[in-house]
């Protein structure tokens, strides 16, 4: 849908399509069947300035406005679900270290990440806490030489390739971040195989055992270390998934209208029988939903509009749970091929479910969305 944009978005978004059609489609299932990207992948993004390209130039962006970053973002959830992953987590990385870090931390990393020299990793969830996150029970304590962390993360996307992690902990019970490097003593990484979806995203489970990170890596501590940074994080992210799973379904849809139109069921075109084209007028009114809905995020956010995060709440809560259902649908519109590994809706299928789940659950964005709509004046 072009209506709205400017003739720069336009033109990006028919590249960012190019690039998608080219780069990703024709890779996506072997990457899901691998469990890991690329790294070819990883250096065409950062060759096309499009790992962070929300971030100021000089830090390896290109000062991307928040409207085109969704279309980048729905672009490549239609191809693959964990390259849109691992853009988005290096936009939370990243900008987090540019907004709230020293000039030190943020002249040191910032342009690293954003031009693919460094992997950044968004340490949060622990085993036994996940959507509570603000109660995690990593711990950092002074020591001579910093200070000492020690605790688990779990579920982290890209662990397993992260040169350098954002890593929350509770230090004199109040929450901090602190940048942790790879190589550092005590940091190891257990792969994490076998996930229902967004498989190459190449998660893994983070062991901090007294890991000694020098002072000038603490980021940020106090009362509102988590509702600054981990929150805002969280929104870029979550602004990301909320347009991925637009993507995500226009995959869907695309590969259910030319099915429906070759395949031949008693004797004429699936896109003939009355019930197909019931479920194909339920997959088009919601994708074109749930991308209107993000475009107004998109707008709102570009405008620094005071409702922009609950806007981005809801175009995600609706994006995600419309990605699903109309990937179910295009699994039964393929029937039995639906379920077989050469075809993409059984990818598609089992990603939409990730994007249920990731940036906060559906039932934790009920949660906020009412909260944040009955605080409204």
């Amino acid at each position: 849908m072009l209506h709205g944009l400017t003739t720069d978005q336009r033109d990006n978004l028919l590249a960012f399509a190019r690039f998608t059609d080219e780069h990703l489609l024709p890779h996506a299932n072997t990457w899901d069947h691998q469990e890991r990207l690329d790294d070819s992948i990883i250096a065409e993004l950062a060759a096309a300035h499009r790992l962070v390209p929300t971030l100021p130039v000089e830090a390896g962006g290109t000062g991307m406005d928040a409207v085109t970053y969704g279309l980048l973002s729905e672009e490549l959830g239609r191809g693959c679900g964990s390259v849109r992953n691992l853009v988005a987590v290096q936009g939370m990385v990243a900008h987090a270290i540019l907004r709230w870090g020293s000039k030190t931390l943020a002249d040191r990393w910032a342009p690293a990440i954003g031009t693919g020299s460094v992997i950044g990793s968004f340490a949060l969830t622990e085993p036994e806490v996940g959507s509570d996150a603000r109660n995690g029970t990593t711990t950092a304590r002074r020591v001579l030489d910093g200070y000492e962390i020690t605790g688990r993360k779990k579920w982290i996307s890209f662990a397993q390739r992260a040169g350098v992690f954002l890593v929350f902990a509770r230090l004199d019970d109040d929450p901090a971040a602190f940048i942790v490097e790879r190589d550092s003593p005590g940091l190891s990484v257990s792969p994490i195989n076998g996930l229902l979806g967004l498989r190459a995203s190449e998660l893994g489970e983070v062991h901090l055992d007294s890991v000694v990170v020098p002072e000038s890596n603490l980021l940020s501590h106090g009362r509102l270390t988590f509702d600054l940074v981990a929150t805002s994080s969280l929104d870029y992210g979550r602004y990301s998934t909320a347009y991925g799973s637009v993507g995500l379904a226009q995959g869907c849809l695309d590969a259910s209208l030319e099915y429906a139109r070759n395949r031949v069921q008693f004797d004429v075109p699936l896109a003939e029988h009355q019930l197909v084209q019931q479920a194909l007028t339920e997959m088009v009114t919601s994708v074109e939903a749930a991308r209107l809905l993000c475009r107004q995020a998109g707008q709102m956010r570009a405008s620094s509009h005071r409702d922009a995060i609950r806007q981005t709440l809801i175009a995600k809560y609706f994006a995600s749970r419309a990605g699903f259902e109309v990937a179910a649908s295009a699994v039964q519109i393929h029937g039995a091929n639906g379920v077989s590994a050469d075809y993409p809706v059984q990818r598609y299928l089992r990603d939409a479910k990730i994007q249920e789940i990731i940036e906060g659950t559906s039932q934790i964005q009920q949660v906020q969305i009412a909260d944040l709509t009955l605080a409204r004046t």
